[in-house]
């Protein structure tokens, strides 16, 4: 009776096993292969971004929480892909894919994809060295190579800029060999200014000051301007003008809009003085010696004229 009862044991244990083997047993396993991948997948970029948020809360520069934000998005990206690889490897391993001959020619294949695809490794060592170096974060404002814009995301293979068109570029790590970093810590705002010939330069360079005063003082750009306006005087000698150049320090991304208003308001203030701001425009002699007795015969050409169109002249 008990010889009987292990034979029926053996039986349904061997009728288990060749049901677990048969095909649809097999498919069962690989989805919960992939099942059991996608849910680990998830609880540890799960895990990832509530270490980077406790982390972030206890940071009080700007600048550190952006750089761990963005070394947290490429963490998540590699847990991703970790665990994809293995889970593929073990579907491949029930779908009767053996692992050992792989493994085994792993070198031979190493090889090959070294030759096969250089770029992509290439982006890969790259990408590593931008985010160890912290080159790039998210959220800067970058140029590399000809392209440059808003950084909307960073990975180990590429890095994502939309311009201010809105147009969206993806620039290969390989391909980055300068990056020109507009948004750290703070930047300047250069402005140059063009004033007639015969404007008083140390005049125009005061209302100059005065209106950068006037703009730091506003409460809207207090926090965007760091220092007072710092004037460099004359730039060059134009064509049509004289160049005056001054600059405001500024915090991170804050140039463009700090360099609008403070032309804005000038406009108006050299307006207010009646300082001219010239149009190409050409003068032409005709005999006037060094002692000014021949008159001078102002040409001022308009934009119509120099395009073909008719113009108008000013004799004085």
């Amino acid at each position: 009776m008990q010889d009987t009862l292990i034979e029926q044991l053996d039986r349904l244990q061997a009728l288990d096993a060749a049901l677990w083997m048969g095909p649809a047993t097999s498919a069962t396993r690989m989805l919960v292969i992939a099942l059991c991948a996608w849910l680990a997948i998830r609880v540890l970029q799960r895990l990832i971004s509530s270490f980077r948020l406790r982390l972030e809360s206890r940071m009080t520069d700007a600048n550190t929480r952006q750089r761990a934000e963005t070394l947290g998005r490429v963490f998540r990206y590699m847990v991703a892909l970790l665990i994809g690889g293995i889970a593929l490897m073990l579907i491949l391993a029930e779908l009767g894919v053996s692992m050992a001959p792989l493994l085994g020619a792993s070198g031979v294949i190493g090889l090959a994809i070294g030759f096969g695809s250089q770029s992509l490794v290439k982006d890969f060592f790259s990408g590593f060295f931008i985010l160890f170096e912290d080159q790039i974060r998210r959220g800067d404002v970058v140029k590399v190579g000809e392209f440059s814009g808003l950084v909307e995301d960073v990975t180990l293979r590429h890095v994502r800029l939309r311009d201010y068109d809105g147009h969206v570029h993806f620039v290969p790590n390989n391909l980055i060999t300068t990056v020109t970093n507009m948004s750290r810590h703070y930047a300047w705002a250069v402005v140059d200014v063009g004033v007639s010939y015969r404007e008083d330069i140390d005049e125009c360079l005061e209302v100059m000051r005065e209106t950068g005063a006037e703009l730091r003082s506003d409460p809207a750009f207090t926090p965007r301007i760091l220092d007072a306006l710092e004037i460099a005087g004359v730039e060059r000698w134009a064509d049509s003008a004289v160049i005056l150049r001054c600059r405001f320090r500024v915090a991170p991304l804050e140039q463009w809009n700090v360099r609008r208003e403070f032309l804005r308001r000038l406009k108006q203030a050299f307006d207010q003085r009646g300082i001219e701001i010239p149009y190409p425009h050409v003068t032409v002699y005709a005999g006037q010696g060094k002692d000014h007795t021949a008159p001078a015969f102002a040409l001022a050409l308009s934009k119509g004229a120099r395009d073909g169109a008719p113009g108008r002249s000013n004799a004085a």
